[in-house]
């Protein structure tokens, strides 16, 4: 182990868990864990499905470097655990992380600070649907509000679809919202401390950016430089930096925006724990930036010690 890297001590990189996103995190924290080694740092792999929270104390552990998505790793609930056995973690703090794993309560945040997010609805089974497709304008994306990689997510054009939307996303989560379906470009961008790394444009063949896109499909394309003028990507850069403190964001993350078709940005959603598999955006942006994916992982581990 290089001297420099004893500083992190013990490293236990947490991934795995039991939330919808499984499976990307197994990736992402067999990616992260690899990465730390390459580099001489000391890490443990501890999969939060096959051990307990008992397991986290019983590593002896100096850091942790999150790698859950979803709910119970994502949301605040796992931050809270960290902090309470007293052991610095990647990312960001209990309140910013459930902020931002509850897409309901982040656009009301934007919304009362006035950053361009777009319309939306909570829906129940009391919903008038007729009148919410009127209300925002006729096509939908319906998503529950507390869940990642597109999951539980679908497209709603009449008062019937937006029903069954409705039906599908209540499966994953109580809380349900509709917004009306942006018909312009998608980007998003990387966040490392208070530096936005270069926006990633993104170009799914599939109705929209679904989790088939997201991690399983080969013909989703990815633009980094985006194509965007550099007056555009200040503005975009700011109004994600915007976004992520608005929740007190910290260490890193990802934050999705949408343009309208005259090129207006709107902020989608903010990811706290992003995925670091092949297919990631993170690494991408990190590449752009000139940084490759071991020494991102170890910048973002050092993040954990401010």
């Amino acid at each position: 182990m290089t001297s420099q890297m004893t500083k992190f001590g013990k490293v236990g990189v947490l991934f795995g868990g039991n939330s919808s996103e499984r499976e990307i995190s197994l990736l992402t924290g067999a990616a992260i864990l690899q990465a730390l080694q390459n580099q001489g740092v000391n890490t443990v792999a501890i999969d939060l499905k096959e051990q307990s929270l008992e397991a986290i104390s019983a590593a002896n552990i100096d850091r942790a470097f999150v790698a859950l998505h979803g709910p119970g790793g994502e949301d605040g609930t796992l931050q809270g655990a960290l902090e309470y056995l007293g052991i610095p973690y990647t990312g960001s703090g209990v309140i910013a992380s459930a902020l931002a794993m509850d897409k309901l309560r982040c656009k009301q945040i934007w919304k009362g600070i006035n950053l361009p997010t777009s319309d939306f609805v909570s829906l129940d089974k009391d919903t008038d649907w007729q009148q919410a497709i009127d209300s925002l304008g006729g096509c939908l994306v319906v998503k529950p509000a507390c869940e990642g990689s597109s999951v539980g997510m679908s497209i709603a054009e009449s008062a019937e679809q937006l029903k069954q939307a409705w039906q599908l996303a209540y499966k994953y989560d109580a809380k349900v919202i509709a917004e009306p379906r942006l018909m312009g470009k998608e980007y998003t961008v990387a966040i490392l401390g208070d530096q936005a790394l270069p926006s990633i444009r993104i170009q799914a063949n599939a109705t929209f950016y679904d989790y088939e896109a997201k991690y399983l499909s080969d013909k989703t394309e990815y633009f980094c430089p985006s194509g965007l003028s550099a007056e555009q990507e200040a503005e975009l850069a700011k109004l994600c930096l915007d976004a992520f403190k608005s929740i007190d964001g910290k260490g890193w993350g990802r934050v999705d925006v949408m343009t309208d078709l005259k090129g207006r940005f709107y902020v989608l959603e903010v990811n706290t724990v992003p995925g670091m598999t092949s297919h990631s955006l993170v690494p991408m942006a990190g590449k752009a930036a000139g940084m490759d994916f071991e020494s991102l992982v170890v910048a973002i581990l050092e993040e954990s010690i401010q």
